[in-house]
């Protein structure tokens, strides 16, 4: 990890980076793994961003359905192993000051959360992992539009979290911004709640925005 942590530093204090990239997983292991914590520890420091986006991991690799990738279906699931191993390691309650960003409307976690929070009541832990319940530390996460603009979709989200808590993207260059734009005017917002999605929202959890 002292690689990952000076490839930190590097990244703000020389090119003034507001936050770092991750996938999902990294072969076998998850953010949440301990393996991972002093980066953590080091993002919270700073009051940073940690951004994850989604890949097949090593299980999953291969086409599990006959002509099917990995892109429907193991990347939405991998964005959840990744918010629950967060959850249940303790790191999202232990690095409050990291602002975390999850792409694709967050895999499945607007719809699986009650399934989440059912299963893990019975931990011992759960008043240290999640001390204001499963659902609020789900809700305090950022979640991009990122080939999400689907109305069900959208709306699974916005009775999840609020507005403020949603960001524009992309998926780029797998579709464009028009795509998404068209998509977004279609799934309900009013003009302020797309211009906080388009905009606003970004631009508080990205002070360089502002400069």
């Amino acid at each position: 990890m002292w690689k990952a942590r000076s490839e930190i530093e590097y990244a703000f204090d020389v090119l003034k980076a507001d936050g770092i990239g991750f996938m999902t997983s990294y072969g076998d292991r998850w953010p949440g793994d301990p393996m991972f914590a002093p980066v953590f520890a080091e993002l919270n420091r700073r009051k940073a961003i940690a951004y994850f986006h989604p890949l097949a991991p090593n299980c999953c690799v291969g086409m599990l359905v006959p002509g099917v990738t990995g892109s429907p279906v193991e990347y939405m699931f991998d964005t959840t192993r990744a918010v629950v191993s967060l959850l249940v390691n303790g790191t999202l309650a232990k690095m409050r000051d990291v602002r975390f960003l999850f792409s694709h409307a967050g895999g499945t976690i607007p719809m699986v959360t009650g399934r989440i929070a059912n299963a893990l009541k019975g931990r011992k832990d759960i008043a240290e992992i999640a001390p204001d319940g499963i659902d609020a530390e789900l809700r305090k996460l950022h979640y991009d539009t990122a080939n999400s603009f689907y109305a069900p979709t959208i709306a699974a989200l916005t009775s999840f979290v609020p507005d403020s808590q949603i960001l524009f993207g992309t998926d780029f260059p797998y579709r464009t911004a028009e795509e998404h734009v068209r998509g977004l005017r279609g799934c309900g917002f009013d003009e302020s709640e797309l211009e906080a999605i388009a905009n606003g929202n970004a631009r508080r959890i990205l002070p360089a925005l502002n400069r």
